[in-house]
């Protein structure tokens, strides 16, 4: 995991009879980091253990092993394998306490932080180191899994290409943290964060994009994006701030890939990517085509990140959350210039507003207003409702609406809402319940995808988001699982999301497996083993393999692929 070795330990101890920890190599803010060999398969290891003020904590012991046992599904070349999981009970003092441990694959090479500590790298380099990144990316996403984590500290930089550590273990951090700035201790930093995690918002694969756009980034200027004296400042500039394009501070930088960073870094996740291989195709079209203009840049900015109210009210809500840490301190710096005409922008808009309002709701007159206050009429007879509106002398429009929890012919809201202040004569609408309309959802479970999608359009329901995933006991195109069980009633007209098999499975690089755990391993994934022995090599350990004929990553369920050993 490290190029640097560590202590060796007073007592070496023996994890699940086979696993021996050795010198400390690693330490991070919630596990250390141990070289280690496997005298089972005589290979060097990484050995991963909890600390203990961690393990204490069931929920999140039971939280770090299940997504490292999901890690432990991917086979990927730019991913760091996890071989194990398991859990040690040790005496300290008089308390026994169980250690979980993730057995890894050791990685020798260099971690990307230590290469950006000298500045920004060649942009070719950035680009190639990303390549690699991306292409683990896509392949976790496609099996479920989504790092969480990314940063230049779990990236290696080896003979070999790139690899990615900690695939998925940073998900026990984010559901057992309460504050951005608790995940930030233990995580390490709040540098590559995306806004959603920073407002404690759900995520999915797209916080893993904007995470490499800050890698990218960080790549081409020589430092993060945002920076900040907290954990919470930083927070703060993910969600609210603007990015500096890396050209503007790198002069090395081109500009063509200043538009990548953009789209990555959009405070919408809509707006970025959809995925990590078409980030991959952008970033490469882009070092290799023509720079986009000033202009197109500047065009792209206030497309990505002008002001829209949605984003503003989303923006306002997560800084009131924010503010609650008195250490957030604003450090980004821009044109003075620029901030003063900001300001006067401002306030220019609330006097504009204030005489608005005043013209509106105050009219200059000494006769009292006769403006009528819109009555609380929710969950009201509609017809009732409406009688009541149009006795305040108001225009009053009907619109109907399916809902599941307000019943049919009841009022679900007003528009201007209940409390607003109107004049006599103004148009307010109704919006009533039509009732739900309710369609069972279709058997769709071992059903072709062809198919489920022809029982849902019977049902009257659509086809939502399809996620790939690997599955040794399904044929291509089969529905693994979908969003809503089949019986379950569901909003006609809805989409039901479905995971679909991609008559694939992920297979590993077993040199130097046992044949026999190799054999046993393929062989749960459904493939054909066959085993041939080589008598020109020589031979180190007839009883391991020394070449196989499928390469590591994902091939064809039911697949066959042939074993060698050395006999020379």
């Amino acid at each position: 995991m490290s190029l640097q070795g560590g202590p060796v330990s007073s007592e070496p101890r023996i994890l699940a009879g086979r696993y021996r920890v050795e010198g400390l190599i690693g330490e991070g803010g919630m596990t250390r980091v141990h070289r280690g060999t496997d005298e089972k398969l005589g290979r060097t290891i990484a050995i991963k253990l909890l600390k203990q003020e961690y393990a204490r904590d069931t929920v999140f012991r039971n939280r770090f092993r299940l997504e490292a046992q999901s890690a432990s599904r991917m086979a990927h070349p730019s991913i760091a394998r996890v071989y194990d999981t398991g859990e040690v009970v040790e005496k300290v003092g008089s308390r026994d306490v169980t250690t979980p441990f993730i057995v890894m694959e050791h990685v020798e090479g260099t971690r990307l932080s230590d290469k950006l500590e000298y500045g920004p790298v060649a942009p070719q380099e950035a680009v190639q180191y990303l390549d690699g990144v991306l292409d683990a990316l896509a392949y976790a996403h496609r099996a479920g899994v989504i790092h969480r984590d990314l940063k230049p500290a779990n990236i290696m930089i080896t003979d070999s290409g790139v690899k990615v550590l900690d695939f998925g273990i940073a998900r026990a951090v984010a559901e057992h943290a309460s504050t951005v700035a608790e995940a930030a201790d233990v995580l390490g930093s709040a540098d590559y964060f995306s806004p959603e995690q920073a407002k404690g918002e759900p995520i999915d694969a797209r916080t893993d994009i904007y995470s490499a756009g800050i890698v990218l980034y960080e790549l081409l200027a020589g430092r993060p994006p945002f920076h900040g004296d907290s954990a919470v400042a930083v927070a703060y500039q993910h969600v609210a701030e603007t990015p500096t394009v890396p050209s503007s501070i790198n002069s090395e930088s081109p500009g063509g890939l200043d538009a990548v960073v953009l789209r990555a870094l959009a405070k919408d996740p809509f707006q970025r990517f959809p995925d990590a291989t078409t980030f991959r195709e952008e970033l490469d079209a882009a070092a290799t085509g023509r720079e986009p203009s000033r202009r197109q840049i500047s065009s792209l900015t206030d497309a990505l990140y002008g002001p829209n109210p949605r984003q503003a009210l989303e923006t306002q809500r997560s800084l009131r959350q924010l503010s609650s840490d008195t250490t957030m301190v604003r450090t980004q710096q821009g044109p003075p210039v620029a901030w003063i005409w900001a300001a006067v922008a401002f306030i220019g808009v609330i006097v504009l507003s204030l005489l608005i309002w005043v013209v509106t709701l105050q009219p200059f007159s000494a006769e009292p207003t006769n403006a009528v206050v819109v009555p609380d009429v929710i969950a009201s007879d509609h017809e009732q409702a409406i009688e009541e509106l149009q006795g305040l002398s108001l225009l009053v429009a009907e619109v109907d609406e399916a809902s599941r929890d307000v019943p049919e012919g009841r009022v679900i809201r007003t528009d201007p809402a209940v409390g607003t202040s109107m004049s006599p004569g103004g148009s307010i609408t109704v919006v009533v319940s039509e009732g739900f309309e309710g369609v069972e959802v279709p058997e769709l479970v071992g059903e072709s995808q062809k198919d489920a999608a022809e029982a849902l359009d019977e049902a009257g329901l659509g086809v939502g988001i399809v996620t790939p995933r690997n599955d040794p006991e399904a044929e291509k195109g089969v529905v693994l699982s979908a969003s809503a069980d089949a019986g379950e009633e569901v909003m006609a007209g809805s989409d039901v999301n479905l995971v679909v098999a991609t008559g694939e499975v992920a297979i590993s690089d077993y040199t130097g497996f046992t044949v026999a755990a190799a054999v046993e391993d393929l062989e749960a994934l459904g493939l054909t083993v066959e085993t041939a022995e080589d008598g020109e090599c020589e031979a180190t350990d007839p009883a391991t393999v020394s070449d196989q004929s499928l390469d590591a990553g994902d091939v064809e369920v039911g697949s066959s692929i042939e074993l060698t050993t050395c006999s020379g």
